[in-house]
């Protein structure tokens, strides 16, 4: 199970949840206390903004971010939950989500997938830019940015609520 949140909510969706890993995917990793019931090899910090095009003083999502981020998924042991989070848990995060429940279901339809994470967050607004990366990454055909297109845009609010990403 994927749980996913803004870093406001990290410490308590991963008490919350038994999560055994981290995935941080935003600007200032620096920001980020990993909760000490999660081993540091258990969490993953990536620093990306939320941009999908090159900015002055920003890092854009890139090909080397979406493997380290599926390198880290595909070694998941999913024994206890994997907790997703970025700054606000609406765009990164749930780009992420999205990425990790299909690459760990490769056979499982990317707007099935799409429609789960809408339900389940009204307020999510994946980053097109990682699902374009990603759907690449796996060989999907441009059926997640299809899927993410179908979606549409997330009720836009200051931060997402946390949520969960079943993977079956």
């Amino acid at each position: 199970m994927i749980h996913v949140c803004s870093l406001a909510a990290l410490p308590a969706t991963v008490e919350a949840t038994g999560a055994s890993h981290i995935l941080t995917v935003m600007g200032r990793i620096s920001q980020v206390v990993r909760p000490a019931s999660v081993q540091e090899s258990n969490h993953l910090l990536i620093s990306m903004d939320d941009i999908s095009q090159p900015a002055e003083g920003f890092v854009v999502p890139s090909d080397q971010h979406i493997e380290q981020a599926l390198a880290f998924i595909r070694g998941w042991d999913r024994a206890a939950p994997m907790v997703i989070h970025c700054w606000a848990g609406i765009s990164r995060s749930t780009a992420s989500a999205f990425m990790a429940a299909c690459a760990l279901n490769p056979h499982r339809d990317e707007a099935t997938i799409a429609r789960q994470i809408r339900a389940a967050s009204p307020s999510a607004y994946p980053n097109r830019l990682i699902v374009t990366l990603a759907d690449r990454a796996l060989g999907r055909g441009g059926r997640m940015v299809r899927a993410l297109d179908a979606m549409g845009p997330g009720d836009m609010t200051v931060e997402g609520r946390p949520f969960r990403v079943d993977l079956e």
